[in-house]
């Protein structure tokens, strides 16, 4: 019998048991390579700065400027939605003072799309009604502009719902450090990837409660969980995560670790943006840049990091303030803050901000036509890790009431018709008619659903929005038609090849005959609309929506068939603000933007989106069609809005009523801002609401929250008044005092008839009125060109 002598390792191995030579020897090559293909992996990744960072999107900067009507309130409302705080004499950036008509505020250093602004204070003043800035200075030197920068409100990422901010070294302020190694890790200086104690810890707490209440994982640990693995909670997943974590500290220093993970860890959600990283993570629940927070802040992120679900401060403050709370004592218990201290610090609030947290928020319909822009000249993968820098046009302010007018009007409709709640829906887009910058966009009704976006792709007859259109069309020809040309309100049966004649109607059903040209429009007759519109011709007016910028959705239009002229044309709300906003720019036409400027992630500018215009129609033309469009307000199908704001304010627009009621429309414009409001049912059933009895009040409830200027006609001498017999459509004597005033091209004013009304009488009434006749021409001149 053969002996295996103790001594012997290497003869007991290949005599007594060869096989297990083999395996050991499997065992160990297999190590070894695993152990190197992490090694690599780690290395690759961790050194290569694979952070996908998308592209930021950010509000427009609130310009403030000497004569700048705008109130005080609306500034401390936007330093209140950018993170600043009321602090006396404004130490630090981030904050502000107000006293005595003096506002100072010590501004961040912020990127710009043109240049790098470092933190400085300014000083503005305001008149003694505090609505209207009177000087804009900084060290007291006058400033022609001061700039408040925009918000970071969301992010573009086609390829992952991952966002965050990096940070350097350099900005992390080392109390978050503290707070996080107490909470946390508190042998991170000292272990070397995992922690024996604080795993044996964990066991033993989980083993006398009978479930997992501690991890045990160091900060490393954590780190390799979040950045390189899954969180499947598996045996094998735990041994690569033991494993990567030693490597992980066998390459790198402790700095570098606890950067990577405080810009890695996870914070939250913002709809489908997944905050990562503390940078990102205080923007999000304090409004804040990192820097500016106090301990107790600080603390409060470190705190959320066990459960940020659970513990989102801005969801359950008070679940917050005691895991915070519980933060401070153990930073006590280590050494980072006195005793003192931390009880100051418990008693302090969470400051995320309470109401005002929810303007911190994103605007993801607005967000929606910012990705369809930035899609035409970035390609995805630019969008999704770049770190592009997208400046756009949003104002929140305009925003928030645009919003908050829907949500209230909406509500009250549907109470006043006894309707279920949210059986109505609305869609909104707001516009600068100088540059297209769409400054406010509502997809529906609820502000914070990033889902289906109505302003953008809900198609719907527009009813009498097109009208307008018609008209210009009729106007375009001078030589013909004048807001005084009598046309025909009357039946009319229109025959069409493959189809049954259409035969419309007017709403009530009945029939006025001949009618001027701007009563057609300002009383929105459909009959004296179909009658002109066959007159001048389908072609023309399909051209004519052509040139104004109206493409249809159907990738190969058919013809325009004549119930177009009554709006039976499926458009979008942003597709009708095309249109629109040729008209309210005197017939230039200009691309509608959301977005003026994209940076590369080092500041270099890489897009802007200039002002570009085109003329589509003659000035004097668009002249004439905004001037009936503001009778539509004053006493037309609108007047409602005129009567709130006294006189139509200067408001010039239009109502839109779809057949069966379905679809309530209004698109209306000031001196400086184009507003189209859809509002109507999803499963597109009537609504019982015409365009006057719900998208215009709307359209009023905005307009009287934000601050505008009243819409006035350029002085065009090719434009004159003229006194016209609306019974004949004929020019007659000043003198006159039964005629109506009505602005025509010069050279194809209508000819003249011998008396006013065709009696010698009214001669003799018009001579003694004389005076009176010729003081309204002359305020109708002051009105219609100041």
């Amino acid at each position: 019998m053969h002996l295996c002598k103790p001594w012997q390792v290497s003869s007991i191995l290949l005599a007594c048991k060869p096989w297990l030579l083999r395996l050991l020897v499997t065992l160990v090559v297999v190590t070894i390579a695993v152990a190197l293909f992490l090694d690599i992996s780690i290395r690759k990744q961790f050194e290569g700065g694979s952070w996908s960072i998308p592209a930021h999107v950010f509000t427009r900067p609130l310009d403030l400027y000497v004569g700048q009507t705008i109130t005080a309130n609306d500034v401390l409302s936007e330093l209140a939605d950018l993170g600043y705080r009321d602090q006396t004499g404004a130490p630090d950036p981030g904050t502000f003072e107000y006293s005595r008509s003096v506002l100072t505020i010590h501004a961040r250093r912020f990127q710009f799309w043109d240049q790098l602004r470092d933190a400085h204070r300014v000083r503005i003043g305001f008149s003694p009604g505090n609505n209207k800035v009177t000087s804009v200075s900084s060290e007291g030197e006058s400033l022609g502009l001061f700039q408040l920068e925009g918000r970071l409100f969301g992010s573009v990422s086609p390829a992952s719902h991952e966002d965050r901010e990096l940070l350097t070294q350099e900005q992390v302020p080392k109390g978050l450090i503290d707070a996080l190694i107490a909470i946390e890790d508190r042998n991170f200086y000292s272990h070397w990837g995992i922690s024996p104690i604080g795993i044996a810890r964990a066991a033993v707490a989980n083993l006398v409660t009978g479930r997992v209440v501690q991890g045990g994982s160091t900060i490393t640990q954590q780190l390799v969980k979040n950045y390189y693995l899954t969180s499947d909670r598996t045996i094998s997943r735990k041994l690569v995560e033991i494993v990567m974590a030693v490597l992980l500290e066998f390459h790198y220093s402790k700095q570098q670790i606890m950067l990577a993970y405080i810009n890695e860890i996870y914070l939250g959600q913002a709809g489908n943006r997944a905050i990562h990283g503390f940078g990102l993570g205080s923007q999000f629940l304090f409004g804040r840049q990192l820097q500016e927070l106090n301990q107790a802040e600080l603390a409060t992120l470190a705190a959320i990091v066990k459960g940020p679900s659970a513990y989102n401060p801005l969801r359950h403050p008070a679940r917050a303030t005691e895991r915070r709370n519980l933060v401070l004592q153990v930073m006590q218990h280590e050494g980072f803050i006195t005793e003192v201290q931390s009880g100051q610090l418990q008693q302090l609030p969470l400051g995320t901000g309470g109401e005002q947290a929810s303007l911190r928020r994103g605007y993801p319909d607005f967000l929606d036509m910012v990705r369809q822009q930035l899609r035409m000249g970035y390609q995805d993968a630019a969008l999704s890790n770049a770190g592009l820098r997208v400046y756009t046009t949003l104002d929140p302010r305009i925003q928030n009431v645009v919003e908050q007018s829907i949500s209230d009007r909406l509500t009250t409709i549907e109470k006043s018709r006894n309707m279920d709640a949210g059986t109505l829906e609305a869609a909104a887009i707001v516009l600068r008619t100088d540059s297209g910058e769409v400054v406010a966009l509502a997809g529906g009704r609820n502000r914070e659903f990033a889902g289906y976006n109505r302003a953008l792709d809900a198609v719907r007859p527009v009813g009498s929005l097109l009208k307008p259109f018609v008209y210009l069309a009729a106007l375009e020809q001078p030589e013909i038609y004048g807001l005084g040309t009598l046309i025909q309100d009357r039946a009319i049966v229109v025959s069409q090849r493959g189809s049954e004649d259409w035969i419309p109607e007017n709403y009530n059903g009945e029939e006025h005959g001949l009618v001027p040209l701007i009563d057609g429009l300002k009383h929105s007759y459909n009959l004296a609309t179909v009658n002109l519109g066959m007159e001048v011709g389908l072609d023309t007016f399909a051209g004519l929506l052509r040139r104004f910028k109206y493409q249809s959705s159907d990738p190969e239009p058919g013809p325009i068939y004549p119930s177009a002229l009554l709006g039976a044309l499926p458009m979008t709300v942003s597709d009708v603000a095309d249109l629109y906003l040729t008209l309210a720019n005197s017939g230039f036409k200009t691309p509608t933007k959301s977005v003026r400027s994209v940076l590369s992630d080092r500041g270099e500018p890489l897009g802007r989106y200039p002002l570009s215009i085109e003329q589509v129609a003659e000035p004097e033309s668009i002249a004439l069609i905004v001037y009936a469009l503001q009778q539509v307000v004053t006493s037309g199908t609108a007047r409602a809005i005129g009567d709130r704001f006294g006189g139509g304010w200067g408001f010039a627009g239009k109502t839109g009523t779809s057949d069966g009621y379905r679809d309530s429309w209004y698109a209306g414009f000031s001196g400086d801002y184009l507003m189209v409001i859809w509002v109507g049912r999803d499963d597109n059933k009537t609504t019982g609401l015409s365009g006057a009895s719900g998208a215009a009040h709307i359209w009023a409830d905005t307009f009287a929250n934000i601050l505008t200027r009243p819409l006035r006609s350029a002085a065009l001498e090719s434009i004159k008044p003229v006194l016209l017999d609306p019974k004949t459509g004929l020019r007659i004597a000043e003198t006159c005092s039964t005629g109506v005033i009505l602005p025509y091209i010069v050279g194809y004013e209508p000819a003249i008839q011998n008396s006013c009304t065709g009696s010698a009488e009214a001669d003799r009434v018009g001579k003694q009125n004389e005076f009176k006749t010729q003081r309204s021409v002359g305020e109708w001149i002051k009105g219609l060109f100041n």
